[in-house]
């Protein structure tokens, strides 16, 4: 049981910080809700109300007069730090660690979980295109072209997102730029099929994830994040076929 207002402090401190961490790396709101119950639970917190969604993350106690709130201002996919926050909440679960440390391990991952350097990401997007170019076409002939405008196409994505913050705008200008690389690489000789390359250029930008979190949200009954994160990712969808479409236009 929490004896003290501090502690039940803590225990709501924990909480919303790891249900923002999933929500905030690609947590469907599912796992959030389930892993936020758990900790309050292991802590001797029963009479936790939990309201989750996309952009914000409301919890009160029982016979407590405020409820908190932590919001949730912006969104990627870096399913490496909801692992990390998953074992951790397993390690509380059976007392390997004590509620004090599970928060300054919650804030480590939250801010110091070391990430892909830059050329990793570059070469991982260029075989992604490739592999998938030759999975969903069955031609080999376009993987090396596939491969080189698809890591080009991210390393723009990620140039714009990181100066704009708007991910449907980095979306587009690196769909505008992956059709106009496809067209210049069948126009000289180094591609053949331009939607081929075109198909596997596309894939890292597709958003998988989110259609993905989308239907398992909707399924679980979560009838506001649900619908939001597939408007989510039929904008994103939008925006890459806006940019494909405005080079196919002027071809």
């Amino acid at each position: 049981m929490v004896n003290s207002d501090q502690e039940q402090a803590e225990v709501i401190s924990a909480c919303l910080l790891a249900g923002r961490i999933l929500v905030e790396n690609g947590s469907e709101i599912s796992r959030a809700v389930d892993t936020m119950e758990r900790i309050a639970k292991n802590a001797g917190m029963d009479s936790v109300q939990l309201f989750v969604t996309v952009t914000g993350i409301m919890l009160s106690v029982d016979n407590q007069p405020n409820a908190q709130v932590a919001g949730i201002s912006h969104r990627t996919i870096d399913l490496d730090k909801v692992a990390r926050v998953n074992e951790l909440s397993r390690e509380f679960a059976v007392h390997k660690i004590k509620l004090s440390q599970m928060v300054s391990r919650l804030d480590e991952i939250d801010n110091n979980t070391p990430t892909f350097p830059f050329w990793q990401k570059l070469l991982a997007s260029g075989l992604l295109s490739a592999v998938l170019l030759i999975v969903f076409t069955k031609e080999f002939i376009d993987a090396p072209a596939g491969f080189v405008i698809g890591a080009i196409g991210y390393a723009v994505f990620y140039f714009f997102n990181r100066q704009f913050k708007v991910q449907f705008i980095s979306e587009f200008f690196a769909s505008l730029v992956i059709g106009i690389l496809a067209a210049l690489a069948v126009k000289l000789g180094l591609g053949v099929y331009l939607d081929n390359i075109i198909i596997g250029g596309v894939m890292p930008l597709v958003p998988g994830v989110p259609i993905t979190n989308a239907v398992r949200d909707t399924v679980a009954g979560n009838l506001i994040s649900g619908p939001a994160r597939a408007v989510e990712a039929l904008l994103s969808s939008i925006a890459i076929g806006c940019g494909i479409v405005c080079v196919l236009h002027f071809l």
